[in-house]
């Protein structure tokens, strides 16, 4: 029986994801956001209870990856194409009561760049699956975490609104580049440290508690604007951690 605990919590991942689609369609983003949110937390605890439960197994790890492919690639990609759908090369304006017009879909198809997030999302997710050496660490940007950088945007429009960082994000070369950023930090060779303790060491740890409080600090000084710093920050220091364990 304890073994299908672990799925359970998965599928309540992809709950999450279902309703965080349907609300990102209708361009509802916070809301989507919030669900994302739900589903990522699911996805961490689903993967604590198959260990604390010692019930890991084949079934459960293509179960969180589908899971993942759907609330961590799906929603936001969807996000990311309603980003381009408010931006100047838009090409329709979008109502949050009444969703898309998909009559302008003629004008242009520019928004649908932001699905190369999905496949890029889903491209990683069946990488790791094969991947048996991401045990203690990862080989480029994990999908929650990229997940959470797109998500991030929409809020900061809502909870950080001003003229300029407004222009900067909902500029179409801007979303353009993140697009691709985001594409290439999912499947690239960037070795990042993974937020795993085998004990609560600081010695052993320095680098994972360090982060978190980092983190803390960011969240509770510039809210969302925190989380592509905390991206940022994340990448940064797994990148000088690499280079001082080569140089040893």
């Amino acid at each position: 029986m304890k073994q299908h605990i672990p799925n359970a919590i998965t599928l309540l991942n992809v709950l999450s994801g279902c309703i965080a689609t349907v609300f990102a369609v209708l361009n509802q983003l916070e809301i989507a956001a919030l669900f994302v949110f739900i589903g990522i937390t699911f996805d961490f605890l689903d993967g604590l209870a198959a260990r604390v439960l010692k019930a890991q197994g084949a079934l459960g790890l293509q179960l969180d990856s589908l899971a993942d492919v759907i609330t961590s690639g799906l929603v936001p990609g969807i996000v990311m194409f309603q980003l381009f759908g408010m931006s100047s090369a838009g090409g329709w304006n979008i109502d949050t009561a009444s969703g898309l017009s998909w009559a302008d879909l003629k004008v242009s198809f520019l928004p649908f760049l932001g699905f190369l997030i999905t496949l890029a999302s889903a491209y990683r997710l069946a990488k790791f699956n094969i991947d048996e050496t991401q045990t203690t660490s990862f080989v480029g940007l994990p999908t929650p975490a990229n997940a959470l950088l797109i998500l991030s945007l929409p809020l900061i429009l809502l909870y950080h609104s001003n003229d300029t960082l407004n222009g900067i994000i909902l500029n179409p070369w801007v979303l353009i580049g993140l697009t691709l950023l985001s594409c290439y930090l999912l499947n690239s060779r960037i070795k990042l440290f993974a937020l795993k303790f085998k004990n609560w060491s600081f010695k052993d740890n320095a680098l994972r508690y360090i982060f978190i409080i980092v983190s803390l600090v960011l969240l509770m000084t510039i809210k969302f604007l925190a989380v592509p710093a905390i991206i940022a920050f994340y990448i940064l220091s797994s990148l000088l951690s690499n280079m001082t364990e080569d140089s040893e």
